[in-house]
């Protein structure tokens, strides 16, 4: 699942495309993906409509429209955007849904495993959809405080990784980050979230910046193929970079102590048992 610096990646991207563009014709051809729309209504929303950004809140990309709506989009485990030249270039496989660019071009999504989603939606609501309303702050927003996180964290007894992964809580975390913050912060992941003293908690804080931010700044260095938006720069050699992520078994770079892995509700969790005492 991507995480928050993969979709950063992949807004950002998509804006350098797609701003000033006007969508020719959109054609939805897979109902599923876009289920509070039917398929016509869905290109009778979007025809003729110019794209005046494109950002993201949490996990989802937000296509800013100059119909008054936005288009917003999570792409799941497997939804990448293709910008296709030229118009007679056969659609590839798994594309779910179509927008054919005024002035040549169309920009294709498709998902392999069918749990990506889109959604068309008034800008003056925005906040009030069921997928925003409940976000917690944005990670780089002036709301997100050593404070706030101080009070999330003391009215829960659930473990402190459990509560990074709640976007309701801390948004943008996935399992990689997730590990790669607590190890950062050199705080246990199994702690209980209400116990963990308040002097720690601005260096947990900006543990989060550090390499949220640390990805981000990776990934704005990379030349994204627009015939393949992913979200996936791993291979790119961020992987390298991981401190304890994916490295069971491998000497801590701090302590030198093997990093271990265990599962925790159902995911895999590393941590270095050395610095990262409960």
């Amino acid at each position: 699942m991507p995480e928050l610096p993969e979709v950063e990646l992949v807004a950002r991207s998509l804006d350098r495309l797609l701003r000033g563009r006007r969508i020719a014709k959109a054609v939805l051809l897979r109902a599923g993906l876009a289920p509070e729309s039917t398929p016509r209504g869905f290109a009778l929303r979007l025809r003729g409509a110019r794209f005046e950004g494109v950002g993201r809140r949490g996990k989802h990309i937000l296509f800013a429209l100059d119909n008054g709506r936005v288009l917003l989009t999570h792409l799941r485990m497997t939804g990448r955007f293709l910008l296709l030249l030229p118009d007679n270039r056969p659609l590839p496989k798994h594309t779910h849904a179509l927008f054919k660019l005024e002035g040549g071009g169309r920009l294709a999504f498709t998902d392999q495993r069918h749990f990506g989603l889109m959604k068309l939606a008034h800008a003056s609501g925005l906040e009030h959809l069921k997928e925003l309303r409940d976000l917690a702050p944005e990670p780089f927003s002036a709301e997100f405080t050593p404070d706030y996180l101080a009070g999330v964290l003391s009215r829960t007894r659930r473990t402190l990784k459990s509560v990074l992964l709640d976007q309701t809580k801390v948004t943008g975390l996935g399992n990689i980050y997730a590990s790669e913050v607590l190890f950062l912060a050199r705080t246990n992941p199994f702690a209980v979230a209400s116990e963990l003293p308040r002097r720690r908690l601005p260096r947990l804080h900006r543990a989060i910046l550090d390499v949220l931010g640390e990805a981000i700044a990776h990934g704005s260095t990379m030349n994204v193929n627009p015939e393949d938006i992913d979200a996936s720069y791993f291979g790119g050699g961020y992987s390298g970079r991981w401190r304890v992520y994916d490295r069971e078994g491998e000497p801590c770079p701090n302590c030198r102590a093997p990093v271990r892995r265990l599962t925790h509700a159902g995911r895999s969790t590393y941590f270095c048992p050395r610095c990262q005492r409960r």
